[in-house]
C-alpha cells in the first residue's frame, strides 16, 4: 500500500466519521469534541465547493511515486462514481451538504435524547 492509498483510506474514514459518527455520541459523548468540528468542515467543503487538503496531498504523493494524479476532489474521484453516474454538479454538491446537515441533526437529536434520559433516569 502506498502513502497515497493510506491518505485515501484516511479520507474515506473521515467522510464516514462525518456522516455516521454522530450516531456514536449516545455511547461515547466525548466524541462530540472531534465530531462537531468534522461535521462543520464536511458541510463547509460541500457548500463552498472547496477541495479538502487531503486531495492535493494524495495527488502529490501519487506524483512523487510516479503514479497517476486526478483533478477535482475526493468526492468526485471516489464517491460520485459509485453514487452518481454523472459528474459532480454544484446542485448535487449542495444536496450532499444538506444531507450532511440532516443526517447529523438526526444523530445529534438522538444523542441529546439519550443524554437527557441518562441524566433524568
Amino acid at each position: 500500500m502506498s502513502l497515497a492509498d493510506l491518505v485515501v483510506l484516511i479520507h474515506l474514514s473521515f467522510v464516514v466519521f462525518v456522516m455516521a459518527g454522530g450516531f456514536l455520541l449516545p455511547r461515547w459523548p466525548v466524541l462530540v469534541w472531534a465530531h462537531a468540528p468534522a461535521v462543520v468542515w464536511g458541510a463547509y467543503v460541500e457548500f463552498s465547493g472547496a477541495i479538502c487538503p487531503l486531495t492535493p496531498l494524495e495527488n502529490r504523493l501519487r506524483a512523487e511515486a510516479g503514479g497517476e494524479t486526478y483533478a477535482g476532489g475526493f468526492v468526485e474521484r471516489y464517491l460520485l462514481p459509485v453514487l452518481y453516474p454523472e459528474a459532480l454538479t454544484p446542485s448535487i454538491q449542495q444536496a450532499l451538504g444538506v444531507l450532511v446537515v440532516l443526517v447529523n441533526l438526526i444523530a445529534y437529536g438522538l444523542a441529546w435524547r439519550a443524554w437527557r434520559h441518562r441524566r433524568n433516569g
